[in-house]
């Protein structure tokens, strides 16, 4: 390969990039989107992704895109990044991020958030290289692209687009939280306030094959509901960050719950507080010593 350049996505290029992600995943990419060039068009027609391209000479070698959350105009994904087998060893992967990171102020966002494989090190490596900060396991997220396990634990990895911050409350954190914490005080800051709760207290979404939870408060009705769901199910809690988080997290830990880390609420503020109950034990390459240590108790 001779030297690469990257260029924003035309619609020209969406049979391209189908075509590369079908030859380098074949059928198993869990985005259904990248196999319909129309989708790919209208994504990034209607700005929900934004793509970058690789090209070497007329050959497209690379995609990533700034996927943006549903209804979310504060934050982005750094997702959908694949890249040509003949252009790896070249950096391929980290200067189309890098590319991609230095485009995010301008479209007026203050979070970018990262998913890292953990059946194999090389998206760690590359969220590390390039600022994110791991502050989550996701066990069983979704459904395999390699064939190596049924499905695929994420790390969860966060930064701040320069200019803002998204400070974590200043919890009085219990010592078995506080090596997963300290890095992340240091990176994000704190603040003190009083916590705030939206107005939907709790929604529910079924995905493959666990049941996903979001609740704004834990009381003890709801701990009761939660501690009924059928014990075969998968249970994936997103709880709203508070100053009551070391109660949240022993009234969770007594009904099988494990804390498995935070990730950034939706929004330009706040954080959500990770739980899950009933991942089983992987083989997992998490070259991060908090992250694996998270891995390991969701799935005890």
């Amino acid at each position: 390969m001779s030297s690469i350049t990257f260029k924003r996505f035309s619609p020209k290029d969406a049979d391209a990039v189908s075509q590369l992600f079908r030859g380098v995943y074949g059928t198993r990419y869990p985005q259904p989107d990248v196999y319909l060039p129309t989708m790919i068009g209208q994504q990034n027609a209607r700005r929900r992704w934004y793509s970058l391209l690789a090209w070497d000479a007329k050959e497209l070698v690379g995609h990533a895109a700034l996927y943006r959350l549903p209804g979310d105009t504060h934050q982005a994904e750094l997702a959908l990044l694949v890249v040509h087998p003949e252009a790896r060893g070249q950096r391929t992967a980290t200067r189309l991020s890098q590319a991609l990171l230095a485009r995010a102020g301008r479209l007026h966002l203050t979070t970018l958030h990262i998913k890292q494989v953990t059946s194999h090190p090389y998206t760690q490596r590359l969220a590390r290289h390039i600022g994110f900060h791991n502050c989550g396991v996701l066990p069983d997220y979704v459904t395999s692209p390699f064939d190596l396990a049924p499905q695929e634990t994420m790390v969860m990895g966060c930064q701040m687009i320069p200019g803002h911050a998204r400070p974590l409350p200043e919890v009085h954190w219990l010592p078995d939280c506080r090596a997963l914490m300290e890095p992340l005080l240091l990176a994000f800051g704190t603040e003190s306030r009083r916590d705030l709760f939206t107005d939907m207290p709790m929604t529910t979404l079924y995905q493959q094959h666990r049941v996903e939870v979001q609740i704004q408060c834990l009381d003890r009705r709801v701990l009761a509901q939660l501690g009924d769901f059928p014990r075969h199910w998968l249970l994936s809690l997103k709880l709203n960050l508070s100053l009551s988080f070391n109660q949240d997290l022993e009234q969770l830990s007594a009904r099988g719950f494990s804390f498995n880390g935070l990730m950034p609420a939706p929004g330009p503020s706040g954080w959500l507080a990770l739980f899950h109950r009933g991942a089983p034990p992987r083989t997992l390459y998490i070259d991060c010593p908090r992250m694996q240590r998270l891995a390991h108790c969701a799935a005890r």
